[in-house]
């Protein structure tokens, strides 16, 4: 019924840290499902801004589909050329604009304008498409009116969990240092395409990264790996960790290369410019990781409707509900929570709320789990701020 919540609490019997082995995994900016996410959400977001402009309120649509189909090129020491360019293509539903019975130039626009401000190749490597069409007049219904709570546009769920472990924290601080200004200051020849996978078993941490060299801060193969063992040791000395850290990038080179086919050498700093493809969906979660060892939603969070459509709405609230409760209840030292919808129902009144914690004592007591369920329904309650932040875009969402 209306403003029921089921809630389920129960107690884990282990901390996420105290597992042997853990894995965990950071696609940066530049990797190509990260420039999909990334395209797929700046058109969710342009889309609304028309929307606002035009009816006074976000309408229906979902951009959540995205390819990057990858290049050609040849790299060489000092400089190379791309031969054959990248291919984005968007697609998706979108209700239609006044005047307008194409919105390919929104589209277009908004993916142009992304990667114009995220990556420090030349936008026009990419040739980029608009696929996207109008939507099913049956999901239009969920749309919300100035006095109602938006309707669930699909049967799905959203996981969150807090806190991160010593190795999530430990690939997310290695992500920041690798974006950071300093970094590229220090390696210009660092691209814009990073993936970092995570590792621990017991306390011994190993994280493995790919990471594009431009080729044209790169003179020979001997200059390439003395360049590999200086951005080693510039990350190990800055990484904080209680446990060993082994660091190792660009696994695949080959030591006794010769020239650039032995080793990860680019034009642009992109992979997708002739090794990758990327799609929305393949890369990061709400909480900035792929985390095969926890529960894990396989939603793309990027580009769906902030307002309707629980793929996003329910992952953002379910890691901002495990932070809330790790902050706000005592006792607790991780919570995981997965919140689950079912299609054409408030968006505030969700199917279950499955709560699983680990309390300090070991025991889950009646007052923790009040306070609990009283921070559950305050959640639920305050859910469209959730989603007017995600259509002002101040939520990070890969």
């Amino acid at each position: 019924m209306k403003g029921h919540l089921n809630i389920v609490i129960a107690p884990l019997q282990i901390r996420h840290g105290e597992l042997r082995s853990e894995i965990c995994e950071h696609k940066g900016t530049g990797h190509p499902d990260s420039i999909c996410d990334g395209v797929a959400e700046a058109v969710s977001q342009a889309l609304c801004s028309a929307y606002f402009h035009a009816y006074g309120a976000v309408q229906h649509h979902n951009v959540d589909k995205a390819l990057l189909i990858g290049g050609d090129s040849l790299p060489k020491f000092g400089g190379g050329e791309i031969r054959t360019k990248m291919r984005l293509i968007v697609a998706g539903r979108a209700d239609p604009l006044p005047g307008m019975a194409d919105l390919s130039p929104i589209v277009c626009t908004a993916a142009r304008e992304y990667l114009s401000a995220r990556l420090r190749c030349s936008v026009d490597l990419f040739i980029i498409e608009s696929a996207v069409r109008s939507g099913s007049p049956n999901l239009r219904r969920v749309m919300p009116t100035a006095t109602t709570v938006p309707l669930a546009n699909d049967t799905s769920f959203g996981v969150g969990f807090a806190p991160y472990s010593q190795l999530e924290r430990t690939v997310l601080n290695v992500a920041l240092l690798l974006e950071s200004e300093l970094f590229r200051a220090t390696f210009p020849m660092a691209g814009d395409d990073f993936k970092i996978m995570g590792v621990r078993f017991d306390q011994h941490i190993t994280l493995t990264m790919a990471l594009a060299v431009k080729d044209q801060h790169v003179e020979s193969c001997q200059h390439y790996f003395s360049i590999k063992d200086a951005m080693v040791e510039w990350l190990h000395d800055r990484t904080d960790t209680d446990h060993p850290v082994v660091l190792r990038i660009n696994a695949l080179d080959d030591i006794a290369s010769l020239d650039e086919a032995g080793i990860y050498l680019t034009v642009s700093g992109l992979s997708a410019e002739h090794g990758d493809d990327g799609q929305v969906g393949r890369g990061n979660r709400v909480s900035r990781l792929i985390t095969p060892s926890r529960p894990m939603s396989l939603e793309a969070a990027a580009g769906k409707n902030p307002v309707s459509h629980v793929g996003k709405i329910y992952n953002v609230m379910a890691l901002r509900l495990a932070n809330d409760l790790m902050s706000q209840v005592p006792g607790i030292d991780e919570a995981e929570v997965q919140i689950v919808s079912c299609i054409g129902q408030p968006i505030d009144s969700p199917q279950l709320v499955d709560i699983k914690i680990v309390p300090k004592d070991m025991m889950l007591n009646e007052t923790s789990a009040q306070q609990i369920r009283e921070i559950v329904r305050k959640q639920f309650s305050q859910v469209r701020e959730v989603t007017q932040r995600l259509v002002l875009g101040n939520i990070r969402l890969f």
